[in-house]
């Protein structure tokens, strides 16, 4: 006799196989569970966002955010329809450039740029907002960032810029680390 497998039991080995916990095990939450602060799921989100940056020398992602809710996403690499990094090669690599100097020579765009960029491609306001970001902005994104009316900047690492920094402040944005 052949065993019938019911679509209940493939549907709950399918969800497993995914990572994906039944229903009646996702209300089953430990007293042990602590649901991460605001500041902790985007910038959580941010770093899932890097995982689709093509940079070679560092992955960054960026979160636009108004009233808790995500406007826009973005992260570092060339414009659509160019070449990745990973292909062509790191023409700053190769001149041995330090990190956050001569941007001009970098063939991709920043995190920031592109969450700019998205937002405004899809008609999408970002006076007010705050941006989630894993990476504090360079001196290019904080002119950008300043004039798009960001309120508020939420970092998880550091960049060497100070002017940045200064740029910021002088603007009265809002500059924030979170680990």
């Amino acid at each position: 006799m052949k065993r019938r497998l019911s679509l209940r039991g493939a549907k709950r080995r399918s969800n497993l196989k995914y990572g994906i916990a039944s229903p009646s095990a996702r209300n089953d939450v430990s007293s042990s569970y602590k649901r991460p602060s605001w500041d902790e799921y985007f910038l959580e989100v941010a770093v899932l966002v890097s995982k689709r940056a093509t940079c070679l020398r560092r992955r960054v992602g960026a979160v636009l955010v108004k009233e808790k809710r995500i406007l826009a996403t973005g992260y570092n690499g060339p414009p659509s329809g160019i070449t990745h990094c990973q292909v062509s090669g790191c023409l700053r690599e190769k001149l041995k450039v330090p990190s956050g100097q001569r941007h001009e020579l970098c063939r991709g765009l920043h995190a920031e740029q592109n969450v700019l960029i998205q937002a405004a491609l899809h008609g999408i306001g970002t006076k007010g907002s705050a941006l989630y970001v894993t990476n504090q902005p360079c001196i290019i994104c904080a002119k950008m960032l300043i004039n798009a009316g960001i309120k508020e900047i939420v970092v998880s690492d550091g960049y060497p810029d100070k002017m940045a920094v200064d740029f910021l402040r002088e603007a009265r944005i809002k500059i924030r680390k979170v680990k």
